[in-house]
C-alpha cells in the first residue's frame, strides 16, 4: 500500500515538472510578446524610481521610569500622593495623544504645505522646496476648489502667489507676512524659507489641525525596546531630513513638557486650594489676636491659672486635630463618595473629638467668668495661629515639589538628520516594475492559453479519433520562401521545418507506399493552416529522395502556385487533353500542375469521368501525386476529390482546432465516400519546441531558433 502510494506521489510529482517545463517552454516561444513587456518594465521601471521622492527615516529613543518618582518618598504622605507610577503601553499611547500631537502640529507648521508641481522637475530630481510659516486662505476659495499657486520670480527669495486666473495676488519675498483682500475675505502668507529655480511653482494648501494630526499620528511608529524594558523608540518618516529630526525632538519636547506637568498637577491643584484657604485664616488669626489685645487693654493682664492653661491647651489640641481630619476628609471625598469606608471613618473621629471638646468647654465653665473670656480668646487665637502656620508649611512644602519635579520620562537620544533617504530603493523599485510587467505578461500569455480551446496535444487527438499525427511542423517566422519553384526544404534544408517536413515523409513513406498508393491528398479544415506550404514542401521533399512527384492545384477557385492568366488543370480537363503540356518542371523528378484559369462551377469538372481520367493518366508517369485541395469546411472540391485519392494527409494548425471540429471534418470526409480513406494529421505552426512524438524538432543540426 504504501509502495503504491510512493509511485503515485513520483507520478504526480513528474507530471508536475514536466507541466511546468512545458509552460516555461511556451513561454520561451513567445519570446517576442514577453520582450515587449519586457521593454514596457523597464521604461516604467526607470518612470517610477525617478518618479517616487525620497522619504528620509529618523527617531528618538525615550526611558519610561515605571517604578514611579522616587524624589516623592522624601515628602512623606504628600509626596506618596502625588507619586504616579505609569507604565510603558500608557505612555506609548499618551505620545499618541491630542494632547501631545495638536502642539507638535501648532510648533512645527504641520498644518502648512507647499507641494512641488514641475513634473519634469520631478523626474530629474531637482525639485525645489517651500516652507511655509503661516497661511489662511479664504473658505469661499477652498470651498469652490481653487488652487492656490505660488511661483519663484526672478531671485530664490521672491516669489508670486497665483489666483485661479493666474493671476498675480501677492508678490512676496520670504520671511515676510502679507495679508491682502481675497476671494472675499483675506489671504495671509509667510514663507519661512525658499530654496528653488526660478520658474518653479509650488500648490499651497493649509489643512485643517486635526487632519494634520491624524497624518502625523499615522505616521508615527512606536514601540517598545525589548520587554518591560521602559525603553520607547519613536520613529518618523519625512519627505525632508532636517524636517523630520525638528518634528521628533518636538514630539520628544512636548510629551517630556506634558509628563512634567500631569506629574506636578496634583501638587498644583493642592497649592492653589491652600492658597485659596490662606487669606481666610490669616483674616481670623488677626481678628482673634485682635480681640484679644482689646480684652487686654480694656481688663489689663490677667494670670492664668495652672487649670486654665490646661484647659486651654487641650482645647487647641483637640480643634487642632479635628482641623486636620477635615482636610483629610476633603481630600478623601476627592477620590471617593461620602459614604465610603475611608470617609465614614474620618466622620467618626471627629465626631469623638467634637465630644470630647464639648466635655472640655463643659468642665471649663466652673472657672471664673473673667478666666473663661480669656481662654476662650487665647484658645481662638491658638487654633488659628497653628492652622496659619501649617498651612504656610505646606504651601512651602508642595512648592518644593512643584520646581523638583522631574517626570517619570528622560530622553535618551535625540532624533538626529539622516544623511540618506530611507526611501524608495530605486534599485529594488525598478527591478519590482520591471518583474511585475514580465510577469503580467506571462499571465495574459498563459490566460490567452488557457481560454484557448485548440488542441495542442498529438496523443489527445489520436486517443479521441484513433487516427496517427505523424509529424509537428514549427512556426516560420518572417518572410519565408513561398514560391513553388523554390521549397523552403531545398532552399534552406539544414532548417527545423525542413527536417520536420523530412520526418514526415519518411512517416508517409510506410503508408501511402506501403500498397503502391500514389494519389496523395492534402486538405485542411479552414483556411490559414498553411495547407498548400505543407503540400509544395513534402512533394519537394519527395522528390528529393529519388521519386518522381507532381504536385496539383486543386483549388479551382482561387489557386496558390501560379497566376490564373497561366494554364493548368481547368484547362486540361476542359480539352480532355492530359499530356504535359501544362505541367511546370521545377526538376527534372518535382513537376507542378497549376489550377489554370478561374472557373464558376469547378464541382462539374470534378464529378465528372475527367478528373478520373486525368489521375488515370498520370499515374504511370509519377511515383507520387500530391493533391492540394480546399480546405473541407469552405467549399465541396475536397470531398469530390477524396473519391479518387489513395491516402488523406489532414493539416492541424497548433493550438487552432477544437476536438468537435476536427471529429466533424473526419465524419464529413467519410460520408463522402463508400469506403473510408486512410488518413494521417500533421500539426503545422506549431508554438513551443516538443521533446517526443511524430516530427519532434530540437535543433537537430544544430539550430535553436525558435520558428
Amino acid at each position: 500500500m504504501n509502495e503504491k502510494m510512493t509511485q503515485n506521489t513520483s507520478t504526480k510529482s513528474t507530471d508536475d515538472e514536466i507541466d511546468i517545463l512545458e509552460i516555461l517552454v511556451y513561454l520561451k516561444g513567445k519570446w517576442k510578446f514577453l520582450l515587449i513587456f519586457l521593454i514596457l518594465g523597464i521604461s516604467c521601471g526607470v518612470l517610477v524610481s525617478k518618479w517616487l521622492r525620497p522619504s528620509f527615516k529618523s527617531d528618538i529613543l525615550l526611558q519610561v521610569n515605571v517604578k514611579g518618582n522616587k524624589q516623592g518618598l522624601a515628602l512623606g504622605e504628600m509626596g506618596a500622593l502625588l507619586d504616579v507610577s505609569t507604565p510603558s503601553a500608557a505612555e506609548m499611547e499618551l505620545i499618541k495623544s491630542r494632547v501631545v500631537l495638536d502642539q507638535v502640529v501648532n510648533d512645527e507648521r504641520l498644518c502648512f504645505s507647499a507641494v512641488p508641481l514641475d513634473k519634469v522637475d520631478r523626474l530629474m530630481q531637482r525639485e525645489g522646496r517651500m516652507d511655509l510659516e503661516l497661511l489662511v486662505i479664504p473658505r469661499a476659495f477652498e470651498e469652490a476648489k481653487g488652487k492656490l499657486i505660488a511661483r519663484v520670480t526672478a531671485d530664490s527669495s521672491k516669489y508670486e502667489v497665483l489666483g485661479l486666473e493666474g493671476e498675480v495676488v501677492v508678490s512676496g519675498s520670504v520671511g515676510e507676512t502679507y495679508r491682502t483682500p481675497f476671494a472675499g475675505d483675506t489671504l495671509v502668507i509667510c514663507v519661512k524659507s525658499l530654496t528653488a529655480t526660478v520658474g518653479q511653482t509650488f500648490l499651497l494648501s493649509a489643512a485643517h489641525p486635526q487632519v494634520a494630526a491624524a497624518a502625523l499620528f499615522k505616521n508615527l511608529s512606536i514601540s517598545e525596546e525589548g520587554k518591560n524594558s521602559g525603553i520607547i523608540r519613536v520613529s518618523l518618516e519625512h519627505r525632508y531630513a532636517d524636517r523630520v529630526a525638528a518634528i521628533l525632538n518636538t514630539i520628544a519636547n512636548t510629551y517630556l513638557k506634558q509628563n512634567i506637568e500631569m506629574r506636578s498637577a496634583e501638587a498644583k491643584k493642592t497649592l492653589m486650594f491652600l492658597e485659596e484657604q490662606l487669606p481666610g485664616v490669616k483674616a481670623k488669626l488677626d481678628s482673634a489676636e485682635q480681640k484679644l489685645t482689646t480684652f487686654r487693654h480694656s481688663k489689663g493682664t490677667i494670670d492664668l491659672s495652672g487649670e486654665t492653661r490646661l484647659h486651654l491647651e487641650k482645647d487647641v489640641t483637640l480643634q487642632q486635630r479635628i482641623i486636620e481630619l477635615e482636610q483629610k476628609k476633603q481630600e478623601a471625598l476627592r477620590l471617593f463618595r461620602a459614604e465610603h469606608p475611608t470617609v465614614r471613618t474620618i466622620e467618626e473621629q471627629q465626631a469623638r473629638l467634637r465630644r470630647e471638646l464639648a466635655k472640655q468647654q463643659r468642665s471649663a465653665a466652673s472657672l471664673p467668668v473673667v478666666q473663661q473670656e480669656v481662654l476662650s480668646l487665647q484658645e481662638e487665637v491658638e487654633v488659628n495661629n497653628k492652622l496659619y502656620t501649617n498651612l504656610l508649611n505646606n504651601i512651602q512644602q508642595l512648592r518644593v515639589v512643584q520646581a523638583g519635579e522631574v517626570g517619570n520620562v528622560r530622553i535618551v537620544d535625540q532624533a538626529y538628520e539622516p544623511i540618506k533617504p530611507a526611501k524608495p530603493n530605486r534599485k529594488i523599485v525598478f527591478a519590482g516594475v520591471v518583474v511585475a510587467f514580465l510577469l503580467l505578461g506571462c499571465l495574459i500569455v498563459y490566460i490567452r492559453r488557457m481560454l484557448s480551446n485548440g488542441v495542442t496535444s498529438s496523443s489527445e487527438v489520436e486517443q479521441a479519433t484513433g487516427i496517427g499525427v505523424y509529424g509537428k511542423l514549427p512556426m516560420l517566422d518572417g518572410k519565408t520562401l513561398n514560391d513553388v519553384t523554390k521549397p523552403f526544404v531545398s532552399e534552406q534544408p539544414d532548417e527545423p521545418f525542413a527536417e520536420g517536413i523530412r520526418a514526415l515523409r519518411t512517416a508517409l513513406e510506410f503508408s501511402v507506399f506501403a500498397d503502391d498508393k500514389k494519389v496523395l491528398m492534402v486538405s485542411g479544415l479552414v483556411q490559414g493552416v498553411g495547407k498548400s506550404f505543407v503540400s509544395t514542401n513534402l512533394a519537394a521533399s519527395f522528390a528529393m529522395s529519388g521519386k518522381k512527384v507532381l504536385l496539383v492545384d486543386m483549388d479551382l477557385r482561387r489557386g496558390h502556385f501560379f497566376k490564373h492568366d497561366q494554364e493548368g488543370l481547368c484547362e486540361m480537363l476542359e480539352k480532355e487533353s492530359y499530356t504535359d503540356e501544362f505541367v511546370v518542371k521545377v526538376t527534372d523528378s518535382f513537376h507542378v500542375l497549376g489550377a489554370g484559369a478561374r472557373v464558376v462551377n469547378p464541382g462539374s469538372l470534378l464529378n465528372s469521368s475527367r478528373f478520373s481520367a486525368f489521375l488515370d493518366a498520370f499515374r504511370d508517369k509519377y511515383d507520387l501525386i500530391v493533391l492540394d485541395t480546399p480546405p473541407v469546411f469552405q467549399c465541396s472540391d475536397a470531398l469530390l476529390v477524396e473519391k479518387h485519392a489513395d491516402y488523406l494527409l489532414c493539416v492541424l494548425k497548433h493550438a487552432a482546432h477544437t476536438l468537435e471540429s476536427i471529429q466533424d471534418a473526419l465524419n464529413t470526409f467519410d460520408r463522402s465516400t463508400e469506403t473510408p480513406l486512410p488518413k494521417a494529421f500533421v500539426f503545422n505552426k506549431c508554438e513551443r519546441h516538443v521533446g517526443s512524438g511524430y516530427g519532434g524538432y530540437n535543433g537537430y543540426y544544430g539550430y535553436h531558433k525558435k520558428y
